[in-house]
């Protein structure tokens, strides 16, 4: 691209550089398997084919004789997870889509799919993490049965995106698209819904006035609409060119995503081996759509676990980034989207603002992203710059126009600030994220003694006491990967938001996540290396000083760690299946690598 811009292009060329042994070993492996598997049917030996189609009812003809391609459906439906609830009905109608399309459609498999909502704060949220690495392998234990030319991947949530691509990328010789079910309507406004629960961790506010409050938040089917990990997901794989252009934000049950729906059956449909236009997934994601993803996450303000997310199913692809490259990225790339929680309006406002068509169209025009990467649309990234509308019924798009909403949604050279806003902090405590385009330039820079924790429970009690109504940096420790599975500590953004709003200078430091929710707060997350094991947090003390530093991408303390030996380590907790995930804890990798067991032991 001629306009590329230049820390763009050298961050895309050290990744290209950088990947070159794991990127040509990965094609290599795809293209043995894409030959192996290309004629399914003499691949299959008759009684396995037979067993394959045996419940076909009408496709099982078509199966047969293979007289169109037949598309495996992955599904992570429940119906406990608002935005995968709609996913329940989506089978049947795919069938009847890849049947006008002359092809055929299976349920190839299902993943589990857990909601960080529901787990925030509990026991459950320790499987969250590794629930990415069990996605990825039910998706591949569905695609093992080689009898599919193509693949729709039904998903949406925190874990679930990522998990299913990382398991579809293994099989990467298949051609394979994402179809969103879309956000939930606007609830109350989330500046009323914060209020009560800040209300209600000072105790002025009852349970129930704070479940009335969240009920009316969170209320119908489709995604939570703040702009977290799930809606994070969405603009992720908009920027990728991994579903059909402008389909992510567009609410279920409406006209128009039918009609996305249906188109993207029949471009699964044409896109596969045998026809004339085949766009294997593990060409669709190169360095290039990597690289789109990174930015498009720093552009938008998106969900910081995408600094592990991005990392890791990069890796299934053969591909190597890491938080140096997303800190540069981050330098260049200007913040152009302020969605709830670092901005007033959900993500339906942000939609029918302009939405991701408008954000892409400017990432493009300013050299901020690559136009030339493999679609599953049968273009380059340029027709998502185009917005979806339903001409007389017909599927079609138009351009966006201008923003609807400046005050949500920017050009790039009128940009909220310069900075993507997601930093690599660094020094004598780890290497950690920081997501300072949450938060007010004015406390990017916090100095103050620390107050070490082991659970966040913890860090609530303390607060009840009035022991944190200080300066203070609170050190929340054993929350990475191998301790604990690395839960997100959200019980801690509304405690901590009081204390500030009390005017006291106040930080976060921690090898857990805080994920989409990253709030006001200032807060280095997913320290690396983590405390178990000897990491540097495990030799902070009450009382040390403790610096972070957004600007200057600092984390450290003054403090003579040398002579100190770690902190004891809490025992590993029991129960709600946490012993079963043991395996995965003791297997983990740091969390720059994306904190998988399943990729470390894979040697990927």
């Amino acid at each position: 691209m001629s306009n590329l811009h230049p820390t763009v292009a050298k961050v895309t060329d050290r990744i290209i550089e950088r990947s070159k042994k794991g990127r040509a070993a990965y094609l290599e492996l795809i293209e043995s398997e894409g030959g192996k598997h290309a004629d399914r049917n003499r691949a299959l030996p008759c009684s396995n084919l037979a067993h394959g189609f045996a419940a076909a009812e009408e496709d099982k003809q078509s199966i047969a004789t293979q007289r169109g391609p037949n598309i495996g459906i992955v599904s992570a439906y429940n119906d406990t997870i608002s935005a995968h609830q709609p996913y329940g009905a989506y089978p049947p109608q795919l069938k009847i889509y890849a049947r006008e399309a002359g092809a055929t459609a299976q349920v190839a498999g299902a993943t589990p799919a857990m909601c960080d909502g529901v787990t925030q704060g509990m026991e459950g949220m320790e499987l969250s993490l590794f629930s990415r690495d069990v996605i990825a392998l039910a998706t591949a234990v569905g695609l093992s049965h080689a009898m599919y030319d193509s693949v729709a991947l039904l998903g949406i949530c925190d874990k679930i995106v990522p998990g299913l691509l990382i398991g579809a990328l293994r099989f990467g010789h298949l051609p394979a698209m994402f179809i969103p079910s879309g956000p939930m309507p606007s609830g109350i406004g989330n500046k009323e819904k914060q209020k009560i629960r800040q209300l209600y961790a000072e105790g002025k506010a009852t349970r129930a006035e704070l479940l009335e409050s969240e009920s009316k938040s969170y209320h119908a089917p489709g995604t939570c609409t703040f702009y977290g990990t799930a809606n994070s997901n969405q603009m992720m794989i908009e920027l990728m060119g991994l579903v059909m252009p402008g389909s992510v934000f567009e609410n279920p049950g409406t006209p128009l995503r039918q009609q996305l729906t249906r188109a993207a059956m029949h471009r699964l449909a044409a896109i596969t081996r045998d026809g004339e236009d085949y766009r294997p997934i593990g060409h669709c994601v190169d360095e290039k759509a990597v690289v789109n993803a990174a930015v498009g996450l720093l552009a938008t303000g998106g969900s910081t676990n995408h600094a592990l997310h991005i990392p890791a199913f990069a890796r299934a692809a053969g591909i190597a980034i890491d938080w140096e490259d997303m800190d540069e990225l981050s330098k260049a790339v200007p913040l152009i989207a302020r969605v709830y929680p670092n901005g007033a309006g959900d993500v339906n406002q942000f939609h029918h603002a302009g939405g991701m068509p408008f954000v892409i169209r400017e990432l493009l025009e300013a050299g901020l992203i690559h136009r030339d990467i493999v679609t599953v649309a049968g273009t380059d990234l340029g027709a998502y710059g185009e917005e979806p509308w339903l001409d007389a019924g017909t599927l079609a798009w138009r351009d966006p126009g201008p923003s609807g909403d400046d005050a949500m949604l920017r050009p790039v050279a009128q940009a909220f600030q310069p900075d993507g806003g997601m930093r690599l902090v660094a020094g004598n405590l780890g290497r950690a994220t920081f997501k300072t385009s949450a938060v007010d330039p004015e406390r990017w820079t916090i100095e103050a003694p620390a107050r070490v924790f082991e659970r966040q429970e913890d860090v609530a009690h303390a607060f009840a006491a009035g022991e944190l109504d200080r300066d203070v940096v609170v050190v929340v420790r054993h929350q990475g990967p191998r301790a604990n599975g690395m839960p997100e500590l959200h019980k801690l953004t509304p405690v901590l938001g009081v204390v500030q709003d009390r005017g006291y200078k106040v930080a976060l430091v921690t090898d857990g996540r805080m994920s989409g929710a990253s709030g006001k707060v200032p807060a280095a997350i997913h320290v690396t290396p983590e405390a178990l094991g000897g990491g540097p947090l495990s030799l902070v003390r009450d009382g040390d000083v403790i610096r972070l530093c957004g600007e200057k991408g600092e984390l450290s303390t003054a403090a003579d760690l040398s002579t100190r030996q770690p902190a004891p380590v809490p025992p590993a907790e029991m129960g709600t299946g946490r012993e079963l995930f043991a395996m995965f804890r003791n297997h983990a990798d740091g969390a720059e690598r994306g904190g998988s067991a399943m990729l470390a032991e894979a040697g990927l």
